[in-house]
C-alpha cells in the first residue's frame, strides 16, 4: 500500500468534504444533483467528525485519497445501527484514487473499529443500488446483503430506497 489510514485533521475537513460531496455527484447518486439537500451533509465533515469516527485514506505526502464514516454505536450518525452494532456511513474514494483498494482498507478499518467496541456484535451500512463497486468491496469482505432492513430515508420519495449490508462479527 501506498497510503494509510487514520483519522482526518481539522485542516483536512474541506478536502475530504469535496471528495466526497464529488464522488456522489460526479457518480450519479445524488437525486438533484448539486441542488440535492445531502450534497450539503456529505460536505460536511466537521459535523461527522464531532459524533463519529471519520478516517482518511492520505498518502506520504499528504494527499487525501478517500474517507468514511465509523459510527461506533446508534445514535446521531447511525441511521440503522442497532444496540449491539456499529454504522459505515459515506464511503468515498476520489476519482484519481480509485482501483488502488482505497475504499477496501477504509472498509477493512471500520470493521477493525467494531471488532474492538464491546459488545458488538455487527457492523451495519446502507448504499444505493447503483454502488455496484463497493457492494464488491463488502462482499470481498465478508458483508451480506440484509433486505428486511432496507429503507426509503426521504419520505416523499418512497422509490428511492437504500439497501442494508451487514458484517457478523
Amino acid at each position: 500500500m501506498d497510503f494509510t489510514i487514520r483519522a482526518v485533521r481539522p485542516e483536512e475537513y474541506e478536502t475530504l468534504g469535496e471528495i466526497t460531496g464529488r464522488a456522489y455527484l460526479d457518480d450519479g447518486h445524488l437525486l438533484r444533483g448539486e441542488d440535492d439537500w445531502y450534497l450539503g451533509h456529505l460536505r460536511n465533515v466537521a459535523g461527522r467528525a464531532a459524533v463519529a469516527e471519520v478516517l482518511v485514506a492520505v498518502t506520504e505526502e499528504g494527499t487525501l485519497l478517500g474517507g468514511v464514516t465509523f459510527v461506533p454505536a446508534p445514535g446521531v450518525m447511525g441511521d440503522r445501527a442497532k444496540p449491539g452494532e456499529t454504522e459505515i456511513r459515506m464511503l468515498a474514494v476520489s476519482p484519481a484514487a480509485r482501483g488502488r483498494g482505497v475504499g477496501e482498507e477504509l472498509v477493512r478499518a471500520c470493521v477493525e473499529r467494531a471488532r474492538a467496541v464491546p459488545g458488538c456484535a455487527r457492523i451495519v451500512l446502507s448504499t444505493q443500488a447503483g454502488m455496484r463497486t463497493a457492494h464488491r468491496i463488502y462482499e470481498r469482505l465478508g458483508f451480506h446483503r440484509v433486505p428486511e432492513r432496507d429503507w426509503a430515508p426521504i419520505p416523499e420519495q418512497p422509490e428511492f430506497v437504500l439497501l442494508c449490508y451487514a458484517l457478523e462479527l
